[in-house]
């Protein structure tokens, strides 16, 4: 009984300890250059710097969803006299036949970044953290970046048109700006958020992990800082904790609405003036963009 009672009294009093001490100390923090490159893709910055590299995250069995992405908006390398590259972004697997089929992949295509962690959804904030990683250490001298998703169509071409027209090559970070969201402490929703993970009732400005653009300084920036912010899994709430400590505000791109997260309804007129759009699938990717394509001298209403 009094060996109970003595393990009760440990446990309390390590309960108490646990309260008194800053949140930071016990939640896990990313480290830099947390595993090595596995796949590196084949483009040298420094000798042709890009205006515009697309990081795309994807998982090993979104091989169509790649495949598509080549064959439309990511196999453009020229958009108005400006160079674009698109990479995507996977960790790794378990399965030899997998990792290899991906290697094989990387050999072809030559535009895949993979590092040595566990390919899952809740490993995101890796897989974009090492996206920030490879444009400072191998790209620094690309002028824009964008993340972006494996589901999603994206105009590199109105994109590239309005980065041109904003004319901010530092500090710059936009997307779908969310600016007063709020934890989800539902146990079984997908996006839950512990206390323990994230103790406050809000959170800071981001923008919607479904594609956000920035300029390449920023991914430097949010790269040295990661280490110092603590872990989420949620990697746009993530990033954009690290750019409340940076100081560096969402702004908007444009006027009007040009990333659409909760999806759109395809017209030839309504895509040409959109930067982004999710719950595209690899079909109706080819569909769209073959539409796009053969009516280029189609006229448009003004927006």
């Amino acid at each position: 009984m009094k060996l109970v009672y003595a393990f009760l009294l440990m446990m309390g009093a390590l309960c108490l300890y646990l309260s008194m001490v800053p949140f930071k100390e016990f939640t896990f923090v990313l480290k830099k250059d947390q595993g090595k490159f596995l796949q590196l893709p084949d483009v040298d910055c420094k000798q042709k710097p890009p205006f515009l590299v697309l990081l795309v995250t994807s998982s090993h069995q979104q091989l169509a969803a790649r495949m598509a992405i080549r064959k439309t908006w990511g196999g453009e390398t020229e958009v108005r006299g400006q160079h674009v590259r698109t990479f995507f972004l996977l960790g790794t697997l378990d399965s030899n036949n997998e990792m290899d089929a991906i290697a094989q992949e990387s050999e072809q295509h030559r535009d895949i970044i993979q590092k040595d962690f566990k390919d899952v959804y809740f490993n995101l904030t890796l897989k974009t953290m090492m996206g920030m990683e490879w444009v400072h250490h191998f790209c620094p001298q690309a002028a824009f970046v964008m993340k972006t998703d494996s589901d999603m169509f994206v105009n590199v071409g109105y994109l590239t048109e309005l980065l041109l027209k904003k004319n901010k090559t530092t500090r710059f970070f936009t997307g779908y700006i969310k600016p007063n969201d709020f934890p989800i402490r539902q146990k079984f929703n997908k996006w839950f958020v512990s206390k323990f993970e994230y103790p406050w009732d809000r959170y800071p400005p981001f923008c919607s992990g479904t594609g956000y653009v920035f300029s390449s300084d920023v991914a430097s920036q949010v790269y040295n800082i990661s280490e110092s912010v603590p872990f989420l899994k949620l990697e746009d709430v993530f990033v954009g904790l690290c750019l409340a400590k940076l100081k560096i505000r969402p702004e908007e791109l444009h006027t009007k609405q040009t990333f659409f997260p909760g999806g759109l309804r395809f017209s030839v007129c309504r895509f040409r003036r959109i930067v982004a759009c999710h719950f595209i699938k690899p079909q109706d990717l080819l569909t769209y963009w073959q539409a796009l394509e053969a009516s280029q001298e189609q006229d448009c209403p003004a927006f």
